[in-house]
């Protein structure tokens, strides 16, 4: 079996590196979190190597929390395509010797465009740190890898820095569970934050009738919205009853002129009803619960606006 004091030591040292920042947080940092507040374009990320496919992590993560963000190859960058860069957009370079020479070269045209620099970097006297607004010291005492070759340490730690930015931007913009979920509608988390007004049937797939509705037409409607139920309202669309395929079951067990009467007499009282804005996920708890299948969602004024049905739900794949 192989040894796994190395393992150990690997993440013991990578997770020492990542403490190690939590006290080089200063208004350094505070500055860079409000360059990225308030950044009218996009947040530009660059660097080479394995600097560079943390940059890729850190703008996707500060893109699905609502900073447009994208990273950008510092070698296409000086053939090119620093094009992309206009003043209103502020860059992250990541370099941790700071004099990686891919980036050094567009450090002028950075100055001539008047994009603001953060820099991530583990030297702060570097030409990078020097020519940034604003240079975050990410440096570690050793790399995890046992010749102290390999980055290693120090890309987890600038990882944690830029994690640590985006997410304190997050709060800043106060970006909140739902913005989450219109980012991430294919993701299983983004369907648990849907709201139920974007799974709900209205319109013409609405099963809805008046207290005075017939009962040969409740039926009608039922069957043709195919939802096992139907919504009762007022004039105004209130919400005043509802009925199910078992208080029709139950109706015709008791009576043998179910069809002479109307809507009214058969309703049950006081449904179960929703907000538009009920998280699904909370929708999908409170059918299993009441062991019912449909529930209806109602404005502020509870006029009926739509109807939720168990099926619905589980489609999503939230559960």
């Amino acid at each position: 079996m192989p040894d796994l004091s190395l393992a150990r030591k690997v993440l013991q040292t990578e997770a020492a590196a990542v403490l190690a920042l939590v006290d080089r947080l200063d208004e350094g940092f505070a500055r860079a979190v409000v360059l990225l507040r308030n950044c009218k374009g996009r947040v530009i990320v660059t660097g080479m190597g394995k600097s560079g496919i943390i940059c890729r992590k850190i703008a996707a993560t500060l893109a699905s929390t609502g900073t447009p963000a994208f990273f950008l190859h510092p070698a296409e960058a000086v053939h090119g395509d620093m094009g992309v860069i206009q003043a209103d957009d502020v860059v992250i370079a990541m370099s941790y010797s700071g004099e990686t020479e891919e980036l050094t070269r567009v450090l002028e045209t950075l100055k001539r465009i008047g994009a603001p620099l953060i820099a991530l970097t583990g030297d702060t006297r570097s030409t990078l740190a020097q020519a940034a607004e604003v240079a975050l010291d990410c440096r570690v005492s050793e790399e995890a890898c046992p010749m102290n070759l390999v980055p290693t340490a120090s890309t987890t730690a600038a990882l944690a820095m830029g994690d640590a930015l985006a997410m304190a931007v997050l709060v800043e913009k106060g970006f909140k569970p739902e913005d989450f979920a219109s980012l991430h509608p294919g993701g299983k988390l983004g369907k648990r934050l849907m709201r139920v007004e974007q799974l709900m049937h209205s319109g013409d797939a609405l099963p809805v009738v008046q207290l005075h509705t017939a009962m040969r037409d409740v039926i009608y409607e039922m069957s043709r919205k195919g939802k096992g139920m139907t919504s009762v309202v007022e004039k105004d669309g209130r919400l005043a009853g509802i009925i199910t395929d078992g208080d029709l079951r139950r109706k015709m067990a008791g009576s043998a002129n179910v069809l002479d009467l109307t809507a009214r007499d058969v309703m049950s009282l006081n449904p179960v009803a929703i907000p538009t804005n009920t998280l699904a996920v909370e929708a999908l708890a409170m059918l299993e619960q009441r062991k019912i299948t449909s529930i209806v969602v109602i404005d502020a004024d509870r006029r009926v606006v739509g109807v939720v049905h168990l099926h619905d739900l589980w489609r999503t794949g939230m559960v």
